[in-house]
């Protein structure tokens, strides 16, 4: 049996005529801060980076290597969507907008996407949802190693601005550490405030306010 991902999905799509087929998956749903940031990948099938497995039991390291050689090697897609963005359409719905604004962010139009999850993000193409896509399927657990790796290095630098809140280490996942950074500085403009303990806070503070009081 094979042990991690393969590109058997892909090739079978493509002995159909259904060619090229991109992987797509999103890193950044689960943080209290920072954007969602979503990969669209087209591997050429002739430089397949050695290594490529589910991003989450690489290493930093590993997956700064593999992005490098991604990047250089396939067709490559990113897209975004803000904290704020998120806030105001929901994280369901701002992750399938980047899904779709990823893939048309590729250099060439695929025929298929392979997206990672359970969702079907609105694209021109055929889209099929792949459950644990990024454990058993090549051109997905691309994508995610290009979306962890991008989305890593743009924490990186939002630390630069908000060095309290240490998301160098945490990324903006709600830690132990980076509660009680919220919790001593208040949120940075780049929290997403409609996530719990935020908004929580948030509608603690509008019931105690007088206003809300003179309401009731």
């Amino acid at each position: 049996m094979p042990v991690g991902p393969t590109y058997d999905r892909e090739l079978r799509l493509k002995a159909r005529g259904l060619w090229p087929v991109a992987g797509v998956d999103e890193v950044g749903r689960g943080p209290l801060a920072g954007p969602v940031v979503v990969a669209a990948v087209i591997l050429d099938p002739d430089r397949i980076p050695d290594g490529l497995a589910d991003s989450k039991i690489l290493d930093a390291a590993e997956r700064e290597r593999l992005h490098d050689i991604i990047v250089t090697t396939s067709h490559v897609g990113i897209a975004s969507v803000s904290a704020g963005g998120i806030d105001a359409m929901n994280i369901r719905q701002a992750t399938l907008s980047a899904m779709s604004r990823a893939l048309a962010a590729l250099p060439i139009a695929p025929m298929v996407a392979l997206v990672d999850g359970i969702d079907r993000p609105p694209a021109p193409c055929e889209v099929e949802a792949v459950v644990k896509g990024d454990a058993n399927v090549v051109s997905i657990a691309a994508a995610a190693i290009v979306a962890k790796v991008t989305r890593d290095r743009m924490m990186k630098r939002l630390c630069g601005r908000y060095p309290a809140y240490g998301f160098s280490r945490h990324k903006g996942y709600g830690t132990v550490e980076h509660r009680a950074a919220i919790a001593a500085h208040g949120p940075c403009p780049f929290h997403r405030m409609s996530f719990a303990p935020l908004k929580v806070s948030l509608d603690a503070e509008a019931d105690a306010s007088p206003v809300a009081a003179l309401a009731v």
